[in-house]
Formats: structure tokens, C-alpha cells, sequence
């Protein structure tokens, strides 16, 4: 791999001004902390926000900041104004995404000047690695601050190698849908190759947003863009696993674990460590201690719970006031049950230092993990990395994204106050064996998937995708290849055009009549049909009356309804066909219009189709799943198809395509030139019956028959007129 560019929020390093002098510390937080041993490893620039605002800063300073951060910490600073701060991290970031993507709906504020903020912010980030990314480099972007920037940087660096990964829950469609800049976050997520999730649940969440808002189709993860192809993919984080693992040995935590043992009563000890945050529950958890305490009178005395809140967000008004109750919910429980040697509750309001974050995880009894909503919680991971060989129970929220592999846990709903008082029983009471076999299982999972495997998953799934793209855009009609065909059309004594409509000639939104060609397309096509050496047939789904009414003056072979009807001088049916299962078929077709708003009925002469284009996506993915498998249990004994177009279901006579029908014009001579342009399913028919020699191209990126593929529907316009000015030289 080449050069890597880590992008996030903060830099792994925080810079303070001091009457002294600038002071440059390590930054708190999982991100920095789970990254920090991988990007020391590999050539690396971290890109990001150095904690002091341009506002206390001058220029000279930046420069002198920007300077050390690149010697000493190969990290590229990105300068905010105490403005941008407000707005965009505490205002958007954090009074917008962060309670929407954790189901806090009540606490969501919709602002246009947040919203602004974000965007520019975003935009001043993308204009930061813009300036220092080569050409080879991997740009990896992290975290639900930056979700435009992958577009962003991709409007700037069109063939840059960008992955981003979202480090906390992605809500559900009927969530998401609720924030009114839903589109563009979606469309900034995009310009990503790789976008990656803890879970699959979130995953999930995500491609059908993306499916239901944007109209975008997926398969296995896969989504197929116009001009590329992204993946989206679980990837659930790691750590230091051996940094914990070996920790309990080093000295300075031996003497820790010395200091608290002498300090600690001979109690049992639970231990809850968390940023001070709405989303982890502390309140709820501080409530089940009460419970317990009242239900379990002989445990008085005899057990401890330390309770480790960092500071996070102070200037947030929900987390002071969470800082208000939870000070009054300590102080409840230990005016209530404490005794003068003994307090239930000790609280500690700050961040800890690793020694004594190792030296509490190895005296633990048992841990408390009972977030509302996580993405992943590291805390429970490096909690079982501390228990080699030693008992200790950890009780795991099922909101958190760690319960997907940590199932030898206690797994425990957080909202169900009964539920985890009992989990508080059961683990205290947990045979030693037994909690050290459940320990050893997960610590050769948590030790097999550590950060750093994490991380070259990421990576080779990025470097995975990019080899796709550069497959799939080898398949994208080149310029030399567009002159050799240009070559052989001008040399060509006798040329076949076989072309499909919607989707191809023409974009297909809407209701088949919202279609209707243009005068530049009625022009383009008459100049080709002008020509003596051409012969022009448009093959399409639609009616023969419509195809009649559009194109009938024109000097064209016309195919309708996907093979039923031709048209050389005169209509005529290929073969003899019936339509009295239609009376069969249609009530059952009438019931999936009704069951799904947006879909209509379109009846041809011998078929009968249902269009889904106008509902929503993610319904009517799934009825067309449902009305298919009714259709094929119903028409298994009728001599019927069921034919899979763009957002339609149709059903019609056996054995009737458009390869069939195109096949009655190839057969006609021996062209010098063929050239088939589709652009879903029911073209496919139409290049298997290709000779060797024709030029074949799909509109679109996805897997084809066609030799070749276009983006988009205008590129085959302008390689018509191409061609058509080429025949005219």
C-alpha cells in the first residue's frame, strides 16, 4: 500500500496554549486510541482538527504548530474558528447527528445554519487533503463529523482511492428519513469506494436508505453507480489486544492494582468506565445498582460499584443536565445505603490514566457495559483482554455493536431494569471456572480480530473494490475503441442498429407516457435512417399503438412489446398468440397496485405489466419478490413468462424477447456492422444472439453480455450523433 491519509475530526494529538507556550498532549477517545498503533506502522499523514482554535492562534503560530505536528507526529492540521466549533461539532455533529443515529429523537435540533457550518467545514477539510494527497495515496475517512467530505474530495480527486468508516449506529430508514439533509448525507457517503459499518445491522440500515431515498439498487453490499462501483461491508473494530493483554505484568499497573486492593474494602467490585453520555445508559445503570441493593440486603456492605465518567461535550445543555442527575443519583445511593466505612457508589468524574484503567479492569469483578445505543464499545473488549487465566463477568448491553461477538457474555436488554438486576446476580454469583472458560473463548476472538486485522480488512477490501472499478471501467467504451468502431461504421457498406428505448435512448422515470421522445431524438433518429446504408430498429416494451404514434413516419424497424409485434412495412405478430389468461392474471396484479401506492397497471396487447418506478423503493422491492413467486406457482403449467424489467414485472407469452425478434433482422444479409445498445434484463436476449463481430454495449455499469458499457443514457446519444457525423465525413 501506498502513502495513507487518516482523516478524522481531532487529531490523535491536542494542542494547548499556555502562558508558557504551546503544549502538545495525546487526545483523548477511541478513535485516537484505536488508530494510534496502526498508523504508526505504515506510512502515514493524520489529517484533522489540532484542539485549539485559529481564533486564539496567528498566522505565525499555525505555521509553527502545523510544522511540529508534521515532524514529531506525521499529522496535518486543519484550523477552525471558535464559530465552526459551535456549529459545526457542537451543533450539528452533536445536537443533530449524534442523537438522531442513536434513536434520541427528543434531543434532535434542526438547524439551516448548523447545517451550513457542516457543509463548509467539510468542504475546508476536503480542500486540506486535496492539497496534500499524491496520486497513489489511500485517503481513509472516519466518523459521522466528516460524511460529505468523500464526495467532496471525489469532486476534486475524481480517480482518489477513499474509504470512510462510521464508528457509531446507523438508525434505521424511518429514523434517518426524519433529518431533512438526508439526500446530501447520503450522496457525501458515495463519493466513498469502500463505507464501512461495526455491524451488519447498521450495514443494513444503511443500503436501504440509500435503496429507499436514492433509488439506488444493491446486491450483496454491491452498489453499481453510474460511474462506479462502492461496497459496503461490515467491519467490526478491534483493539490493542495485546496492550491489555500484557499490561497486568508491567509494573507500574502492579502497583496500581496494589494502591486499590489496599484502598478497596474486601468487596466485590463492579465497574461501569464511559464517556459522560446520554447514549450509555449511566443513569439507568445507577438505578439498577439501587434495585440491587434493595432486593439483595446481604450484599450490603460487601459490594462496591465504581462508576468512571469522562467529560464529554460540557458546552452541550443535555449533558450538563445528565451531569446534574447523575451527581444527585450518586449522592442518592450513598446517603441511602452508606455507612461510615463503607460507600457504595465511588465516583469518578474524569478520565484515567492506562495504569489505572488496567489496574480497575483486572480488580473488577464484573464490568457493567449497558449502553442505550453503541456502535461498538471498545471498553468491553479491552475489559476481557485483561482476564487472562482470571475470572471476571462482563455484562453487555444488546444495543451495543461488541454483543455480535461477544456472546459468551451476559447479554442483557438495557432498558429492562429487572433484566440486569438479575445479570448483576447471576454474575456474582457465577462459578470462577465458568467465568474463566467464557473469558478464554472471547479472548482468542477479541485476540484473532485485534485493530490491526481491522484495519487490513479495510484496506484489502478497499484495494478489492478499486481493482472492480478498474475492471468494470475497462469495460467502458475507451476512445480507441470508440474510433476503431468509428473505423468500421465508416468503412461499413451495409449497418445494423438495434436499440432499446427506455433507459437507453431516452431516461424512464416515470409513467410510460412521461417518455415521450424529443425533437433532437426524433432528428437524430431520421438522420440515421436517412442514410442508405442503415437499417434502424428500435425494440422496446412499449405498445405497438405508442411505438406507432412516435416513430411511425420515421424510416425504422420497430419492435413491440418485447418481441410480440414487428414492424418491417407493416405490423405483424410473430407468431400467433392468445391472451385469455390476462382475465387470470390481472386480479392478481390488480392486488399488488392496490397493496403498493405508486404502482400502476400498463396492458398491452398480449402482455399485462406492473410498474413500481413511483413507489417506494424498499416496498416495492419486496412486493415485486412476493409477486413473483405467486406469478410462477400460478403460471407453471400456462405457456407464460415473467419477464424482470427496470422497476416493472411482466408477464407474457413463452418463448417471446427481443432476441428473438432482433434475430429476424440479423438473419436478413450480411451486415458489415452491428451495433445493439440496451440497457437492462430484457436486452440481454438481444446480445446472446449477437454474431461475434457485433459491437454490443450496456448503459450502465453492471455485469452484462455486452462487450462494452456507457454510463449513462447521454453518452449513447452523443456516440449517435457521433456516428451519424462520422457517416456524413
Amino acid at each position: 500500500m501506498q502513502r495513507l491519509l487518516i482523516v478524522s475530526n481531532r487529531l490523535p494529538v491536542t494542542v494547548e496554549k499556555r502562558k508558557d507556550g504551546l503544549y502538545f498532549r495525546p487526545s483523548p477517545g477511541g478513535l485516537a486510541t484505536g488508530l494510534g498503533s496502526f498508523y504508526k506502522v505504515y506510512d502515514s499523514i493524520w489529517v484533522g482538527w489540532p484542539g485549539i482554535t485559529s481564533d486564539k492562534t496567528d498566522r505565525e503560530e499555525r505555521k509553527g504548530i502545523g510544522a511540529k505536528l508534521m515532524s514529531q507526529f506525521n499529522c496535518h492540521p486543519v484550523f477552525l474558528s471558535q464559530n465552526d466549533i459551535e456549529r459545526y461539532y457542537y451543533g450539528f455533529s452533536n445536537k443533530t447527528l449524534w442523537p438522531l443515529f442513536h434513536y434520541f429523537t427528543q434531543y434532535v435540533i434542526h438547524d439551516k445554519n448548523f447545517w451550513e457550518t457542516y457543509k463548509r467545514v467539510n468542504e475546508l477539510f476536503s480542500e486540506v487533503v486535496s492539497k496534500i494527497a499524491k496520486e497513489d495515496d489511500t485517503i481513509w475517512i472516519h466518523d459521522y463529523h466528516l460524511m460529505l467530505l468523500p464526495q467532496y474530495i471525489r469532486q476534486r480527486l475524481p480517480d482518489a482511492t477513499v474509504g470512510f468508516f462510521h464508528h457509531i449506529p446507523f438508525p434505521s430508514f424511518e429514523i434517518f428519513r426524519l433529518l431533512p439533509w438526508r439526500e446530501e448525507i447520503l450522496e457525501g457517503l458515495l463519493g466513498a469506494d469502500v463505507i464501512g459499518f461495526h455491524t451488519d445491522d447498521y450495514a443494513r440500515h444503511f443500503l436501504s436508505s440509500i435503496h429507499r431515498l436514492l433509488g439506488y439498487e444493491y446486491t450483496l453490499g454491491q452498489i453499481n453507480t453510474d460511474d462506479r462501483i462502492i461496497r459496503v461491508d461490515t467491519f467490526p473494530m478491534g483493539i490493542a489486544y495485546e496492550r491489555f493483554s500484557k499490561a497486568i505484568q508491567a509494573p507500574q499497573v502492579q502497583k496500581e492494582i496494589t494502591r486499590l486492593r489496599r484502598k478497596l474494602p474486601e468487596c466485590k467490585v463492579i465497574l461501569s468506565i464511559d464517556r459522560l453520555d446520554y447514549t450509555k445508559g449511566i443513569p439507568q445503570r445507577l438505578e439498577v445498582f439501587n434495585t440491587f441493593l434493595e432486593r439483595n440486603p446481604a450484599y450490603k456492605g460487601k459490594v462496591i460499584f465504581i462508576l468512571v465518567a469522562g467529560a464529554s461535550r460540557t458546552q452541550v445543555e443535555h449533558y450538563r443536565l445528565l451531569k446534574k442527575q447523575i451527581d444527585e443519583l450518586v449522592g442518592r445511593i450513598n446517603g441511602k445505603y452508606g455507612t461510615i466505612d463503607w460507600t457504595p457508589v465511588w465516583y469518578l468524574y474524569r478520565s484515567l490514566p492506562f495504569p489505572t484503567l488496567t489496574a480497575l479492569y483486572s480488580i473488577a469483578d464484573v464490568c457493567l457495559v449497558t449502553p442505550l445505543r453503541d456502535g461498538m464499545n471498545l471498553v468491553a473488549k479491552e475489559y476481557i483482554s485483561t482476564k487472562g487465566g482470571e475470572k471476571g463477568v462482563l455484562i453487555l448491553s444488546e444495543m451495543a455493536g461488541a454483543a455480535k461477538e461477544l456472546g459468551e457474555t451476559i447479554i442483557v436488554n438495557p432498558n429492562s431494569r429487572e433484566e440486569v438486576v438479575e445479570a448483576l446476580t447471576k454474575a456474582l454469583t457465577m462459578p470462577e471456572e465458568e467465568q474463566i472458560e467464557r473469558n478464554r473463548v472471547m479472548q482468542k476472538r477479541i485476540q484473532r480480530y485485534n485493530v490491526m486485522r481491522w484495519a487490513e480488512e479495510f484496506m484489502d477490501r478497499l484495494v478489492h473494490t478499486k481493482e472492480l472499478q478498474k475492471e468494470m471501467h475497462a469495460r467502458i467504451l475507451s476512445p480507441e475503441m470508440n474510433m476503431r468502431l468509428l473505423g468500421d461504421y465508416r468503412s461499413a457498406q451495409r449497418r445494423l442498429f438495434l436499440l432499446d428505448y427506455d433507459g437507453t435512448l431516452v431516461p424512464f422515470f416515470g409513467k410510460p407516457q412521461e417518455a415521450r421522445p424529443g425533437d433532437d431524438l426524433l432528428q437524430l433518429l431520421e438522420k440515421l435512417g436517412a442514410d442508405p446504408k442503415n437499417e434502424t430498429v428500435l425494440l422496446s416494451g412499449r405498445d405497438k399503438d405508442t411505438l406507432e404514434r412516435w416513430f411511425g413516419t420515421l424510416s425504422l424497424g420497430l419492435v413491440s412489446e418485447h418481441g410480440v409485434w414487428v414492424k418491417e412495412d407493416e405490423w405483424e405478430m410473430i407468431e400467433p398468440l392468445t391472451d385469455d389468461w390476462k382475465e387470470h392474471i390481472r386480479p392478481i396484479l390488480e392486488l399488488y397496485m392496490d397493496r403498493t401506492p405508486g404502482s400502476f397497471i400498463e396492458e398491452k396487447g398480449f402482455s399485462l405489466v406492473w410498474h413500481y418506478r413511483k413507489a417506494d423503493p424498499g416496498l416495492g422491492t419486496t412486493r415485486e419478490r412476493e409477486l413473483i413467486d405467486e406469478l410462477l406457482n400460478l403460471t407453471a403449467n400456462l405457456n407464460l413468462q415473467i419477464l424482470e424489467g427496470s422497476k416493472v414485472v411482466e408477464v407474457k407469452n413463452s418463448g417471446i424477447n427481443k432476441g428473438r425478434a432482433a434475430l429476424r433482422w440479423i438473419a436478413k444479409e450480411k451486415w458489415n456492422f452491428i451495433l445493439a445498445i440496451g440497457d437492462d434484463r430484457t436486452d440481454e436476449d438481444m446480445f446472446d444472439v449477437l454474431p461475434e463481430t457485433a459491437y454490443s454495449i450496456k448503459v450502465g455499469l453492471s455485469s452484462s453480455l455486452a462487450k462494452f458499457n456507457l454510463k449513462s443514457q447521454a453518452d449513447v446519444l452523443l456516440l449517435l450523433e457521433e456516428l451519424v457525423l462520422g457517416g456524413l465525413g
